[in-house]
Protein backbone atom coordinates (compact mmCIF):
# COMPACT_ATOMS: atom_id res chain seq x y z
CA UNK A 1 0.00 0.00 0.00
CA UNK A 2 0.61 3.45 -1.12
CA UNK A 3 0.73 6.28 2.19
CA UNK A 4 -0.16 9.89 1.37
CA UNK A 5 -1.07 12.97 2.78
CA UNK A 6 -2.51 16.73 2.66
CA UNK A 7 -2.14 19.21 4.67
CA UNK A 8 -5.70 21.18 4.84
CA UNK A 9 -6.16 24.53 6.98
CA UNK A 10 -10.30 24.71 8.01
CA UNK A 11 -11.66 27.56 10.80
CA UNK A 12 -13.72 27.77 13.12
CA UNK A 13 -16.90 29.60 13.14
CA UNK A 14 -16.24 31.43 15.68
CA UNK A 15 -12.79 31.75 18.31
CA UNK A 16 -12.97 28.32 20.16
CA UNK A 17 -11.37 29.31 23.35
CA UNK A 18 -10.52 26.71 26.32
CA UNK A 19 -8.60 26.97 29.80
CA UNK A 20 -5.54 26.52 27.64
CA UNK A 21 -5.55 28.97 25.09
CA UNK A 22 -7.88 30.41 22.02
CA UNK A 23 -7.62 29.63 18.04
CA UNK A 24 -9.78 29.93 15.18
CA UNK A 25 -7.64 28.39 12.13
CA UNK A 26 -6.28 24.83 12.67
CA UNK A 27 -3.74 22.60 10.44
CA UNK A 28 -5.13 19.13 10.31
CA UNK A 29 -3.55 16.12 7.65
CA UNK A 30 -5.96 14.46 5.33
CA UNK A 31 -3.83 10.82 4.64
CA UNK A 32 -4.81 8.70 1.79
CA UNK A 33 -3.65 4.88 1.80
CA UNK A 34 -3.79 3.18 -1.66
CA UNK A 35 -3.38 -0.95 -2.40
CA UNK A 36 -1.90 -2.27 -5.74
CA UNK A 37 -5.23 -2.73 -7.46
CA UNK A 38 -6.14 1.13 -7.10
CA UNK A 39 -8.56 0.81 -4.07
CA UNK A 40 -7.90 3.70 -1.77
CA UNK A 41 -9.12 4.35 2.34
CA UNK A 42 -9.17 7.96 3.70
CA UNK A 43 -8.30 9.19 7.45
CA UNK A 44 -7.08 12.10 8.97
CA UNK A 45 -5.04 13.50 11.72
CA UNK A 46 -5.91 16.32 13.90
CA UNK A 47 -3.03 16.83 16.14
CA UNK A 48 -2.82 18.17 19.62
CA UNK A 49 0.29 20.24 20.38
CA UNK A 50 -0.79 19.20 24.06
CA UNK A 51 -0.36 15.55 23.20
CA UNK A 52 3.07 16.33 21.36
CA UNK A 53 1.75 16.74 17.94
CA UNK A 54 1.42 19.62 15.18
CA UNK A 55 0.50 19.21 11.63
CA UNK A 56 4.55 19.42 10.89
CA UNK A 57 5.56 16.30 12.80
CA UNK A 58 2.42 14.50 11.28
CA UNK A 59 4.16 14.05 7.73
CA UNK A 60 7.88 12.91 9.75
CA UNK A 61 5.58 10.19 11.32
CA UNK A 62 3.73 8.97 8.46
CA UNK A 63 7.43 8.84 6.57
CA UNK A 64 8.02 6.37 9.55
CA UNK A 65 4.90 4.24 8.70
CA UNK A 66 5.03 4.22 4.75
CA UNK A 67 7.64 1.23 4.78
CA UNK A 68 5.16 -0.92 7.36
CA UNK A 69 2.21 -0.39 5.04
CA UNK A 70 4.08 -0.96 1.90
CA UNK A 71 3.84 -4.84 2.00
CA UNK A 72 1.73 -5.50 4.15
CA UNK A 73 -1.62 -7.19 4.31
CA UNK A 74 -4.29 -4.74 4.10
CA UNK A 75 -6.80 -6.79 6.18
CA UNK A 76 -4.70 -7.48 9.22
CA UNK A 77 -5.83 -4.61 11.23
CA UNK A 78 -5.09 -5.85 14.68
CA UNK A 79 -1.25 -6.20 13.64
CA UNK A 80 -1.25 -3.08 11.54
CA UNK A 81 -2.25 -1.30 14.29
CA UNK A 82 -0.05 -2.78 16.99
CA UNK A 83 3.21 -2.38 14.48
CA UNK A 84 2.75 1.04 14.33
CA UNK A 85 2.78 1.45 18.16
CA UNK A 86 6.38 -0.59 17.56
CA UNK A 87 7.53 2.08 14.68
CA UNK A 88 7.46 5.36 16.95
CA UNK A 89 5.55 5.77 20.87
CA UNK A 90 2.93 8.54 20.64
CA UNK A 91 1.97 10.13 17.93
CA UNK A 92 -1.49 9.07 18.20
CA UNK A 93 -3.26 11.17 15.89
CA UNK A 94 -0.71 10.21 12.73
CA UNK A 95 -1.84 6.69 13.71
CA UNK A 96 -5.49 7.54 13.89
CA UNK A 97 -5.17 8.64 10.50
CA UNK A 98 -3.75 5.65 9.21
CA UNK A 99 -6.14 2.82 11.26
CA UNK A 100 -9.08 5.07 9.99
CA UNK A 101 -8.04 4.91 6.41
CA UNK A 102 -7.27 1.06 6.79
CA UNK A 103 -10.12 0.13 7.99
CA UNK A 104 -12.61 2.73 5.47
CA UNK A 105 -10.36 0.36 2.85
CA UNK A 106 -11.61 -2.64 4.26
CA UNK A 107 -15.19 -1.91 4.44
CA UNK A 108 -15.11 -0.73 0.74
CA UNK A 109 -14.01 -3.74 -0.09
CA UNK A 110 -16.42 -5.60 1.39
CA UNK A 111 -19.04 -3.03 0.62
CA UNK A 112 -20.43 -2.13 3.69
CA UNK A 113 -20.00 0.67 6.36
CA UNK A 114 -17.28 0.55 9.15
CA UNK A 115 -20.11 0.40 12.23
CA UNK A 116 -21.22 -3.10 9.72
CA UNK A 117 -17.58 -4.03 9.76
CA UNK A 118 -16.84 -3.96 13.68
CA UNK A 119 -20.51 -5.49 14.31
CA UNK A 120 -22.05 -2.43 15.65
CA UNK A 121 -25.68 -0.64 15.41
CA UNK A 122 -26.10 2.61 14.93
CA UNK A 123 -29.24 3.32 15.88
CA UNK A 124 -27.84 2.75 19.61
CA UNK A 125 -25.64 5.58 19.18
CA UNK A 126 -26.06 8.47 22.12
CA UNK A 127 -27.01 11.99 21.20
CA UNK A 128 -24.46 14.06 20.86
CA UNK A 129 -23.77 17.16 22.73
CA UNK A 130 -22.47 20.58 21.35
CA UNK A 131 -19.61 22.78 22.66
CA UNK A 132 -19.75 26.17 24.14
CA UNK A 133 -16.12 27.51 24.32
CA UNK A 134 -15.25 30.07 26.87
CA UNK A 135 -16.31 33.37 26.17
CA UNK A 136 -17.68 36.81 27.85
CA UNK A 137 -21.05 36.70 28.79
CA UNK A 138 -22.83 37.98 25.43
CA UNK A 139 -20.72 35.84 23.33
CA UNK A 140 -21.56 32.97 25.20
CA UNK A 141 -25.43 34.07 25.36
CA UNK A 142 -25.07 34.23 21.50
CA UNK A 143 -23.23 30.88 20.83
CA UNK A 144 -26.11 29.07 22.99
CA UNK A 145 -28.91 30.96 21.10
CA UNK A 146 -27.19 29.66 18.09
CA UNK A 147 -26.96 25.99 19.44
CA UNK A 148 -30.88 26.51 20.02
CA UNK A 149 -31.45 22.93 18.40
CA UNK A 150 -29.11 20.94 20.17
CA UNK A 151 -30.79 19.29 23.42
CA UNK A 152 -27.36 18.18 24.93
CA UNK A 153 -24.62 20.92 25.84
CA UNK A 154 -21.07 20.89 26.51
CA UNK A 155 -19.54 23.59 28.38
CA UNK A 156 -15.80 24.65 28.38
CA UNK A 157 -15.18 26.31 32.23
CA UNK A 158 -11.85 27.15 33.45
CA UNK A 159 -12.02 30.84 33.11
CA UNK A 160 -12.13 33.78 36.34
CA UNK A 161 -16.15 33.70 35.21
CA UNK A 162 -17.22 30.44 35.31
CA UNK A 163 -20.16 30.74 37.56
CA UNK A 164 -21.26 33.57 35.26
CA UNK A 165 -21.33 31.52 32.09
CA UNK A 166 -23.82 28.73 34.01
CA UNK A 167 -25.94 31.60 34.75
CA UNK A 168 -26.18 32.36 30.94
CA UNK A 169 -26.20 29.49 29.90
CA UNK A 170 -29.68 28.43 32.23
CA UNK A 171 -30.98 31.45 31.22
CA UNK A 172 -30.46 30.75 27.67
CA UNK A 173 -31.28 27.12 27.32
CA UNK A 174 -33.18 26.33 30.83
CA UNK A 175 -34.33 22.74 29.17
CA UNK A 176 -30.78 21.37 28.05
CA UNK A 177 -28.63 18.77 29.11
CA UNK A 178 -25.47 20.62 30.04
CA UNK A 179 -21.93 19.27 31.14
CA UNK A 180 -18.82 20.55 31.70
CA UNK A 181 -15.24 20.39 30.76
CA UNK A 182 -12.85 22.08 32.70
CA UNK A 183 -9.81 20.77 30.70
CA UNK A 184 -7.76 20.28 33.80
CA UNK A 185 -8.08 24.10 34.87
CA UNK A 186 -9.26 23.53 38.59
CA UNK A 187 -7.54 22.02 41.87
CA UNK A 188 -9.20 19.51 43.87
CA UNK A 189 -10.74 22.29 46.54
CA UNK A 190 -12.15 24.15 43.41
CA UNK A 191 -13.66 21.49 42.17
CA UNK A 192 -15.68 21.02 45.14
CA UNK A 193 -15.93 24.66 45.83
CA UNK A 194 -17.54 24.85 42.14
CA UNK A 195 -20.04 21.39 42.81
CA UNK A 196 -22.98 23.56 44.70
CA UNK A 197 -22.78 25.78 41.94
CA UNK A 198 -22.91 22.98 39.59
CA UNK A 199 -25.62 21.39 41.24
CA UNK A 200 -27.73 24.49 40.97
CA UNK A 201 -27.49 24.88 37.53
CA UNK A 202 -28.18 21.14 36.88
CA UNK A 203 -24.84 20.17 35.37
CA UNK A 204 -25.02 16.35 34.68
CA UNK A 205 -21.36 15.75 34.86
CA UNK A 206 -17.69 16.98 35.31
CA UNK A 207 -14.98 15.92 32.71
CA UNK A 208 -11.16 16.54 33.48
CA UNK A 209 -11.27 18.97 36.55
CA UNK A 210 -7.45 18.48 37.60
CA UNK A 211 -4.59 17.78 35.80
CA UNK A 212 -3.80 14.55 34.14
CA UNK A 213 -1.19 13.46 36.69
CA UNK A 214 -3.36 14.34 39.63
CA UNK A 215 -5.03 10.41 39.83
CA UNK A 216 -4.96 11.16 43.50
CA UNK A 217 -6.48 14.18 43.39
CA UNK A 218 -9.31 12.91 41.11
CA UNK A 219 -9.62 10.04 43.66
CA UNK A 220 -10.44 12.47 46.54
CA UNK A 221 -12.94 14.71 44.31
CA UNK A 222 -15.26 11.78 43.02
CA UNK A 223 -15.23 10.43 46.66
CA UNK A 224 -16.98 13.65 47.64
CA UNK A 225 -18.43 14.99 44.35
CA UNK A 226 -22.39 14.59 43.79
CA UNK A 227 -21.37 14.66 39.99
CA UNK A 228 -19.94 11.83 37.87
CA UNK A 229 -16.45 12.87 37.18
CA UNK A 230 -15.04 11.87 33.51
CA UNK A 231 -11.34 11.55 32.47
CA UNK A 232 -10.18 13.15 29.26
CA UNK A 233 -6.58 13.85 29.55
CA UNK A 234 -5.32 11.72 32.45
CA UNK A 235 -6.64 8.58 29.87
CA UNK A 236 -4.92 8.39 26.70
CA UNK A 237 -5.63 4.13 26.03
CA UNK A 238 -6.38 1.17 27.40
CA UNK A 239 -4.17 0.70 29.33
CA UNK A 240 -4.68 3.81 31.45
CA UNK A 241 -8.75 2.63 32.03
CA UNK A 242 -7.64 0.09 34.49
CA UNK A 243 -5.62 2.45 37.01
CA UNK A 244 -8.41 4.73 36.90
CA UNK A 245 -11.29 2.62 37.83
CA UNK A 246 -12.04 3.73 41.46
CA UNK A 247 -10.53 6.95 40.49
CA UNK A 248 -12.93 8.29 38.61
CA UNK A 249 -16.34 7.33 36.95
CA UNK A 250 -15.89 6.94 33.52
CA UNK A 251 -13.18 7.56 30.97
CA UNK A 252 -13.28 9.75 27.38
CA UNK A 253 -12.13 8.23 24.14
CA UNK A 254 -10.54 10.10 21.35
CA UNK A 255 -9.08 8.38 18.37
CA UNK A 256 -6.39 11.34 17.97
CA UNK A 257 -5.07 10.15 21.70
CA UNK A 258 -5.70 6.67 21.54
CA UNK A 259 -4.12 6.12 18.18
CA UNK A 260 -6.94 3.97 16.39
CA UNK A 261 -10.11 2.70 16.08
CA UNK A 262 -9.33 -0.65 17.57
CA UNK A 263 -7.24 0.80 20.35
CA UNK A 264 -10.66 2.64 21.20
CA UNK A 265 -12.90 -0.83 21.36
CA UNK A 266 -10.52 -1.93 23.72
CA UNK A 267 -10.97 1.15 25.72
CA UNK A 268 -14.56 1.14 26.08
CA UNK A 269 -14.19 -2.49 27.24
CA UNK A 270 -12.21 -2.43 29.48
CA UNK A 271 -14.12 0.64 30.94
CA UNK A 272 -16.90 -1.85 30.95
CA UNK A 273 -15.35 -4.53 32.60
CA UNK A 274 -14.42 -2.01 35.13
CA UNK A 275 -17.86 -0.69 35.76
CA UNK A 276 -16.83 2.79 34.22
CA UNK A 277 -18.61 5.44 31.99
CA UNK A 278 -17.45 5.31 28.62
CA UNK A 279 -17.75 8.88 26.51
CA UNK A 280 -16.01 9.75 23.07
CA UNK A 281 -14.67 13.25 22.42
CA UNK A 282 -13.18 14.71 19.84
CA UNK A 283 -10.39 17.97 18.76
CA UNK A 284 -11.50 20.34 16.09
CA UNK A 285 -11.53 17.77 13.42
CA UNK A 286 -12.98 17.37 10.13
CA UNK A 287 -16.39 15.04 8.40
CA UNK A 288 -13.36 12.76 7.56
CA UNK A 289 -11.94 12.18 11.30
CA UNK A 290 -15.76 13.21 13.16
CA UNK A 291 -17.03 10.32 10.79
CA UNK A 292 -14.61 7.91 11.82
CA UNK A 293 -15.20 8.18 15.74
CA UNK A 294 -18.62 8.15 14.85
CA UNK A 295 -18.61 4.87 13.41
CA UNK A 296 -18.16 3.57 17.23
CA UNK A 297 -20.75 5.92 18.65
CA UNK A 298 -23.26 2.68 19.38
CA UNK A 299 -20.27 1.60 21.78
CA UNK A 300 -20.82 4.43 23.80
CA UNK A 301 -22.90 6.33 27.15
CA UNK A 302 -21.82 9.82 25.99
CA UNK A 303 -20.73 11.54 22.84
CA UNK A 304 -19.20 14.52 21.93
CA UNK A 305 -19.17 14.63 18.60
CA UNK A 306 -19.12 17.95 16.91
CA UNK A 307 -15.81 18.80 15.95
CA UNK A 308 -16.95 18.95 12.22
CA UNK A 309 -19.86 21.16 12.79
CA UNK A 310 -18.03 23.99 14.79
CA UNK A 311 -16.30 24.60 11.72
CA UNK A 312 -16.86 27.33 8.91
CA UNK A 313 -15.50 25.34 6.03
CA UNK A 314 -15.64 21.41 6.90
CA UNK A 315 -13.85 20.02 3.04
CA UNK A 316 -16.02 17.04 3.80
CA UNK A 317 -19.31 15.57 3.75
CA UNK A 318 -19.95 12.45 6.11
CA UNK A 319 -21.68 12.09 9.73
CA UNK A 320 -23.77 14.57 10.99
CA UNK A 321 -25.21 15.39 14.35
CA UNK A 322 -28.33 17.77 13.69
CA UNK A 323 -29.86 18.69 16.64
CA UNK A 324 -27.59 16.13 18.09
CA UNK A 325 -28.36 12.78 16.70
CA UNK A 326 -25.71 10.90 14.92
CA UNK A 327 -26.37 9.91 11.37
CA UNK A 328 -23.83 8.03 10.06
CA UNK A 329 -23.57 7.91 6.47
CA UNK A 330 -24.79 4.03 4.47
CA UNK A 331 -21.59 3.93 2.20
CA UNK A 332 -18.84 1.67 2.61
CA UNK A 333 -16.12 2.39 4.59
CA UNK A 334 -16.20 5.76 6.27
CA UNK A 335 -18.88 6.75 3.86
CA UNK A 336 -16.73 10.34 3.49
CA UNK A 337 -16.92 12.11 0.14
CA UNK A 338 -15.25 15.16 -0.47
CA UNK A 339 -17.66 18.59 -0.19
CA UNK A 340 -18.63 20.11 -3.50
CA UNK A 341 -17.56 23.83 -2.92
Amino acid sequence: MKLEHEVLRVHTKHAFTISRGSESEYRVVAVRVTDADGAQGWGEAAPSKFYGETADTIPAALGMFAPVLEHADAWALEDLEAELDHVIRGNAAAKAAVSAALHDLAGKRLGVPVYRLLGLNPARAPLSSFTIAIAGADEVRRKVREAASYPVLKIKLGSDHDEEILRVIREEAPNAIVRVDANAAWTPKHTLNMMDCLVAHRVEFVEQPLPPHDLEGLRFVRERSPLPIIADESCLVAADVARLAGVVDGINIKLAKCGGLREAVKMAAVARANGMLVMMGCMIETSLAITAAAHLAPLLDYADLDGAALLADDPYTGATINGGVIKLPDGPGLGVTRARR
